[in-house]
């Protein structure tokens, strides 16, 4: 049997492919396809079946299928968490009150669905980035979308991104939604947590001093980027200080919308049953978020303040380096002028060298040296007029 793949999925059993004539009924992985072409020849012995390709490269392109279902498997995952002396403590063997959901699949999305009664928008609203940060009332929960800064790596080049996080609040357990597994209860915030709805608090003062360190990043890299826009002639450094801007641009949008969801948990604090403790620690958030705002604002500020002296500091820098290089020209042409009309022999006759050993020495010494003056002459005019 001959399997060609484009794009779906292929169901391996016990290390044999199961088509629509599959008949080993043992444990099954699912494997996703992607513009691949699999030739597999069945090969049938006593006892557990095997794989043997009838083509070259059908190995490599298989284990390419596991890499990828392992990436995938290790995507998607649910974690179980409790409040242990006021710690939150990962549950092993599950069954937590705290369930924190990595990059839901389709699976886990149909049972929050119909298990735990979320909204299907509001779900997909926790996973898009895009979406700003809200708050809504359900019948038998609360349900948050709050901002925070994404990972930065070096393939972002510059670009510092943010995602969503869902919570859900419900009277005896809280559900979390994230794109990444980042590790979201590390912190001095979450050494004493009383209940979920501090929890939820501390989760969003941890996403406002996330924002914090990263504009303080933000502000190191356009240090370094005005230091190289000093000496550099390219645009290189001047579209990543663009960028920066854009990244600002938004860190500030979702700054303002954590903002507004903090205003909103503070006016339904008697609905949400918070605690007195738990309004003050409401008013810390509120001036901690407004002077986040206020840092990204300046620094929004002085970068799309500064961008046309930038541009014009790199301007000034070629034309610069333009007219060095046309002093060399101008250096270099008037020796070749004078080589061009005498030339060797002439030169030779002039000053009574008749040898060309004692005369082409002679003569490169004299027209490097006219060189060397004409350039330093043009240079000694540009000061006197610079001044």
């Amino acid at each position: 049997m001959t399997f060609r793949g484009r794009t779906g999925n292929i169901l391996f059993f016990n290390g044999s492919m199961a088509g629509d004539r599959g008949q080993h009924p043992c444990t099954a992985s699912i494997f996703c396809v992607e513009r691949l072409e699999l030739v597999f020849r069945p090969v049938f012995k006593t006892g557990s079946g095997r794989i043997t390709p009838s083509v070259a490269g059908s190995i490599p392109a298989l284990s390419v299928l596991m890499a990828r279902a392992k990436r995938k498997e290790e995507a998607t995952m649910v974690k179980h968490f409790s409040i242990v002396e006021g710690k939150i403590t990962e549950r092993s063997g599950g069954e937590g009150p705290i369930l924190l959901y990595v990059n839901p699949d389709a699976a886990e999305v149909q049972y929050l669905r119909r298990e735990c009664l979320l909204d299907e928008h509001t779900l997909q609203s926790s996973l898009d980035p895009n979406e700003l940060a809200r708050m809504e009332f359900e019948p038998d929960h609360c349900a948050l979308i709050v901002k925070r800064p994404k990972r930065y790596c070096a393939m972002d080049d510059f670009y510092f991104k943010v995602e969503s996080i869902g919570l859900f609040l419900f009277a005896d357990k809280l559900i979390l939604l994230m794109n990444e597994d980042l590790p979201i209860f590390e912190g001095r915030p979450f050494t004493l947590v009383a209940d979920f709805r501090e929890l939820v608090l501390k989760i969003i003062y941890r996403s406002i001093i996330h924002f914090e360190e990263h504009l303080k990043v933000i502000n190191a890299c356009s240090e370094e980027l005005e230091r190289g826009i000093n000496t550099s002639v390219s645009n290189r450094q001047l579209l990543s200080m663009f960028t920066l801007e854009k990244s600002l641009v938004f860190y500030i949008d979702a700054i303002s919308s954590n903002g507004r969801v903090i205003d909103r948990i503070k006016a339904n604090a008697a609905k949400l049953g918070l605690s007195s403790l738990n309004v003050e620690l409401l008013d810390d958030l509120a001036i901690e978020n407004g002077q986040c705002l206020g840092m990204a604002q300046n620094y929004s500020q002085v970068l799309s303040g500064l961008m046309d002296a930038r541009a014009s500091i790199i301007s000034n820098n070629l034309n610069i380096t333009m007219k060095n290089l046309n002093a060399i020209v101008i250096a270099i042409a008037i020796p070749s002028f004078f080589a061009g009309v005498g030339g060797m022999s002439e030169f030779s006759n002039m000053i009574g060298f008749h040898h060309w050993k004692l005369g082409y020495p002679f003569f490169i010494f004299a027209m490097a040296l006219l060189g060397v003056s004409t350039f330093l002459l043009l240079k000694l005019t540009e000061r006197y007029w610079s001044k």
